[in-house]
């Protein structure tokens, strides 16, 4: 029987998680000969490269000394939390990743607290000390501090330091004196981490991921808590509310190296996917197909918030994108249902469009952002909370949000939250830092974390989930500025943009294609405002067009997809194509736009 150690890896963004990782594969010799050493292997999506989050976790395997040990890579952003509660249910030990410059930032916390809290043991690796101003003596202290903070136990206090440089390949007990390899740190892991505790028995397994395969479909991804699991068994698969189907197993893969491997058992302890399974989700229990017993289920968060997606129906359609039709993005809907677990689709109120519902503004932006990239063009509503009416009351989710801020700025955070119908329940010191508990309606939350971080100087750690529902707290306070509306479709012109400075501040820059009804700045008033950025000076005899001075003009506010989709009213879209993003009234003519106005008025 093969030893097996289950570590996952939880670090800050760019402290160096994916670089030791592929450290780790290059060591066992599991990476191709031919793979150039500065390309990381594990970043394989260009979102999660350029926003540096890790938005679903990946599983690798390495073999050393004969012991295999799995290797989880943890998403570190906060926003995915429940990814990270998952996917630690799998692991038995955790290394924490920290900078030996920047030390314990934001997200080193939020996740130290989860594994802490799951109880399991951590490495610390001090990485990056080739840096010239770096501090690890210092880095250490930090992190014994945090962690005694957070309310680790003694065990998980009494842990290992290595330190080194992943960039450079090595890892030492001693960061003054580097090696030639990262030996010392796969050593400690085969030392320190636990072995998984064998269990005999009826199996028993755990759903904690899944991944998707265009050929085979959904596939069960967890660790086996107890008995073996073999290809072609049948099973129980226990769902919530006591649903038990008997289903089989078709195949069975363990994790091996940067692939995985048809086995045909699995045993206790191991990490597996298993294939041909259908209709199940993450906290289901794969059991015993005479005597099933389930395991606790996994939280799956519901959805909280509702977008209208629609094709692209503005004058610039089809220039960018490849798909453009409702058809196409019914079917990549579809199949985003297969493999996101928080997200439910429904027909809209006309066939061009879909209602989708997810877990807040980040998770679908992120889907946004994937079907840009893909070649789609849509057009998105803006976000709406869902509501139920419980009792003969409507009712609205209440989040529970909880911010982390230094002491300096805990009268702002108050202020900004309780301005958005939030109530502070819990309000208690953590060393340098206040922890504030609150309960905030999910409308409350949009734009909320963008203005914390410019708030609080991006210090404040932000995380929150779903309670319930409660009574509608009333109106929240929302943009109160118009919109500056093109009349006309062209090029946009700064001899125009310069003489409508005073009415407000503009999203583009002078000479960008435009069309009618595109939502180009925001006014200073409170209604919207219909201008022509089109208009060139006229030419006389007398001078050219380029004699007067030059046109200083600010410059645009630029929106990321988040952003704009907070910003926008009930009556704009924002329009996402591969190339572009714009803002847009839903009429887009302005005569028609009145005329509507002034029915509702009626």
């Amino acid at each position: 029987m093969q030893e097996i150690r289950n570590i996952a890896i939880i670090a800050h963004v760019d402290h160096g998680k994916t670089t030791i990782v592929d450290r780790m594969i290059y060591q066992a010799r599991q990476a191709r000969e031919q793979e150039k050493l500065g390309e990381l292997i594990l970043d394989n999506n260009d979102l999660e490269r350029e926003r540096g989050i890790t938005i679903l976790a990946k599983n690798v395997s390495v073999l050393y000394k004969g012991v295999k040990i799995n290797v989880i890579d943890t998403p570190g952003h906060s926003d995915f939390g429940g990814e990270v509660e998952r996917v630690l249910n799998m692991a038995d030990g955790v290394i924490l990743l920290v900078d030996a410059f920047e030390g314990c930032m934001p997200q080193t916390r939020f996740v130290l607290q989860k594994a802490i809290e799951m109880g399991k043991k951590p490495v610390l690796v001090i990485n990056k000390v080739d840096k010239l101003n770096c501090r690890p003596d210092e880095v250490q202290e930090e992190v014994f501090d945090l962690m005694f903070s957070l309310g680790a136990t003694e065990d998980q206090l009494d842990f290992r330091t290595i330190y080194g440089s992943a960039k450079q390949g090595w890892m030492s007990y001693d960061w003054r004196q580097p090696t030639e390899d990262i030996t010392p740190l796969l050593d400690t892991i085969l030392e320190v981490i636990p072995a998984p505790e064998v269990v005999e028995g009826t199996p028993q397994m755990l759903i904690s991921s899944l991944e998707y395969s265009p050929y085979v479909g959904r596939i069960a991804v967890g660790r086996v808590t107890r008995g073996t699991l073999k290809a072609g068994m049948n099973i129980t698969l226990c769902k919530r509310y006591d649903i038990m189907q008997k289903q089989k197993i078709k195949e069975i893969m363990v994790f091996d190296g940067l692939g995985k491997a048809k086995v045909d058992e699995v045993q206790c302890g191991d990490i597996c996917a298993v294939v041909g399974l259908e209709g199940f989700e993450i906290g289901d229990t794969i059991a015993d197909f005479e005597n099933p017993e389930a395991l606790p289920p996994i939280e799956v968060d519901e959805p909280t918030m509702s977008m209208l997606f629609c094709i692209n129906n503005s004058p610039f359609f089809g220039k960018e994108g490849k798909f453009v039709t409702s058809r196409h993005l019914k079917e990549r809907l579809e199949k985003e249902l297969e493999k996101n677990l928080a997200l439910r689709v429904k027909p809209g109120p006309n066939a061009d469009s879909f209602i989708v519902y997810g877990r807040g503004v980040l998770h679908l932006s992120v889907l946004i952002e994937t079907m840009r990239r893909e070649g789609f063009e849509l057009q998105v509503g803006q976000p709406k909370v869902l509501d139920k009416v419980i009792g003969g009351q409507r009712c609205e989710p209440i989040e529970m949000l909880t911010i982390d801020v230094p002491e300096e700025f805990v009268g702002r955070a108050i202020e900004m939250v309780t301005r958005r119908k939030g109530a502070l329940i819990q309000m208690e010191g953590r060393g340098d830092r206040t922890h504030l508990e609150f309960d905030i309606p999910s409308r409350g939350l949009m734009g909320l974390r963008s203005n914390l971080l410019t708030a609080t100087q991006g210090e404040a750690v932000v995380a929150h989930r779903l309670k319930g529902y409660e009574p509608y707290k009333g109106d929240i306070e929302r943009r109160t500025n118009g919109s500056l509306v093109s009349l006309e479709t062209g090029l946009s012109v700064a001899y125009s943009m310069d003489k409508l400075q005073d009415r407000g501040r503009f999203f583009i820059e002078p000479g960008v294609e435009i069309y009618e009804g595109q939502v180009v700045g925001e006014h200073t008033r409170e209604r919207d405002l219909n201008i022509n950025i089109c208009k060139t000076k006229k030419l006389t005899n007398m001078r050219a067009s380029g004699s007067d001075d030059k046109v200083m003009l600010p410059p645009p506010i630029v929106f990321s997809l988040e952003e704009a989709l907070e910003y926008i009213q009930e009556d704009e879209l924002v329009e996402v194509t591969p190339k572009s993003m714009r803002l847009r009234k839903i009429i887009l003519n302005e005569l028609e736009r009145k005329r509507k106005s002034s029915d509702f008025d009626c």
